[in-house]
């Protein structure tokens, strides 16, 4: 009789991005810097979406939501990270309001 724990349906299925070397695990794409999960709309509005048509390696690109629009973009990271920088310089010009 065959040890139950000596096999496993277990399998995982990888798919990397030939454009840009994104990483799909088992279809849930993870953005490589982090290991965390990732969106592919913010894939796309980040990355994809901004490979220009005349790139001869457009094709390449894996990600389905490619083209569509929405997710994160890097004017609205842009317009996050300018929001924090003009709060913390009020902050440092008015330090009896830091509370």
């Amino acid at each position: 009789m065959t040890d139950p724990k000596e096999v496993s349906s277990f399998s995982m299925e990888r798919k990397e991005c030939e454009k840009c070397g994104a990483v799909w695990l088992n279809g849930q794409h993870m953005w490589t810097g982090t290991g965390q999960k990732g969106n592919e709309l913010d894939l796309a509005g980040l990355v994809c979406n901004n490979i220009s048509k005349e790139d001869p390696d457009y094709n390449k690109c894996i990600n389905s939501s490619r083209g569509q629009i929405g997710g994160q973009t890097w004017d609205y990271r842009r317009g996050y990270v300018d929001g924090q920088l003009d709060a913390a310089l009020k902050k440092s010009q008015n330090p009896d309001n830091s509370i």
